[in-house]
């Protein structure tokens, strides 16, 4: 074989051999994730907010930031992503979608998803069955089909509220009557009690007691005590006792009633609660106004606005920990919710996490719609790059799982 043959037949071998290695250097590309040769993608950390609310929804505005460890993008056309958010257990809000390009270190996915108002009631329940404890859970999840496994992120956030305790005094008050039949103070509370009842899903009750003194030579009788509780305006609860009381000359009597909260009326509040213009973001005024029916030895009947009893409280949350994003736009203050704990963190216990959600409609407690507010080719990226992590992947490079 002459010299031109041989080199011809040298040329061709090495030209099937960098052939044969490209296409397994390609096919092996699935294999390497598995054998953990590339690495997974995952969630590597979850922000939320509360946007838009309306009477029946309100939006949760979600930066999720996928982490892809690898030296190169990844389209993850075969990958189910779910998101949820729930309160005490009580799911709130769930996004999810399939396939997303996701460049090289860190890409934020922009997301919207919509809550339903009615998903408030219950979760107040079991905020005041709780103790006025609330633990919120953030939790992410992102699998592969073809990697046959997921990677999930969860995060944690306690809120506590007390809205109750400063009820409870034992300062002496007068009550006046104002009234020419008898002399001021007609009567004296010296202690007033509230704490919360048997909640149901109908009814929030406040059990509530006055000690009433009598200084008179002559008892008196509260015919009735009436109440109006409202929550930033919105009328929660409005009635009387059922029964009247005699309050013996120079003794003390206890007079006991019980207030019940509409929880129906929740959502409507929740809407005020999130509204800055109201009275702050997440920030709500409770509010108790009562008045006395008193009836002298005379038989006259006088009723007393009890204005020196009046209770008023303020309800801060910071549900998603926005810190400085939450504060009384009226008054200036901040609003945070009490001694709120810190995030937990991943539970895999390793700094990515695993899970992303947009531009899909998909069920709540009652339905949600997760919409992507990024622009990424596909609609799902905001940004990510290797350098910086803030621009937008490109197809070029781009491995499909």
């Amino acid at each position: 074989m002459d010299t031109g043959a041989i080199r011809s037949v040298l040329t061709g071998s090495k030209l099937r051999v960098a052939l044969l290695g490209v296409l397994v250097v390609v096919g092996s590309v699935g294999g390497a994730f598995a054998l953990g040769i590339l690495g997974t993608p995952s969630v590597a950390a979850v922000d939320n907010s509360f946007g838009e609310v309306t009477e029946e929804t309100t939006t949760v505005e979600t930066d999720l930031v996928v982490s892809n460890p690898n030296p190169i993008g990844i389209g993850l056309d075969g990958v189910a992503v779910t998101y949820t958010v729930s309160m005490n257990a009580i799911e709130m809000a769930r996004g999810g979608r399939e396939g997303l390009r996701i460049g090289t270190g860190n890409t934020t996915l922009g997301l919207d998803t919509r809550m339903r108002n009615d998903a408030i009631p219950p979760w107040w329940t079991s905020h005041v069955r709780n103790g006025e404890r609330t633990t919120v859970a953030i939790d992410a999840t992102v699998t592969s089909d073809r990697l046959g496994r997921g990677v999930g992120f969860t995060r944690t956030r306690e809120i506590e509220t007390d809205l109750l305790s400063a009820f409870n005094s034992e300062e002496t008050r007068p009550v006046n009557a104002d009234s020419v039949l008898v002399d001021d103070p007609a009567l004296y509370v010296n202690e007033t009690r509230g704490q919360w009842g048997a909640v149901s899903e109908a009814e929030t009750p406040i059990e509530m007691a006055f000690v009433v003194y009598n200084p008179n030579l002559q008892p008196y009788a509260v015919s009735e005590i009436g109440y109006d509780v409202t929550m930033n305006g919105v009328e929660m609860a409005s009635g009387r006792t059922d029964e009247g009381y005699v309050i013996p000359s120079r003794s003390s009597e206890t007079v006991e009633f019980t207030t019940g909260l509409d929880n129906e009326r929740l959502d409507e509040w929740w809407v005020t609660h999130l509204d800055p213009a109201v009275n702050g973001h997440q920030v709500s005024d409770l509010r108790i106004e009562f008045y006395a029916v008193i009836e002298f030895p005379s038989g006259e009947e006088v009723t007393v606005p009890l204005d020196r009893f009046t209770y008023e409280e303020t309800i801060e949350t910071d549900v998603f920990g926005e810190g400085e994003d939450v504060r009384d736009s009226a008054n200036g203050t901040d609003g945070e919710a009490g001694p709120d704990g810190d995030d937990a963190g991943s539970t895999d216990g390793s700094p990515d996490g695993g899970s992303q959600t947009d531009d899909s409609t998909d069920d709540t407690t009652g339905g949600t719609t997760d919409d992507t507010t990024g622009g990424g080719a596909d609609g799902s990226t905001t940004d990510g790059s290797a350098d910086d992590g803030n621009e937008t992947g490109s197809d070029d490079g781009v491995l499909p799982l």
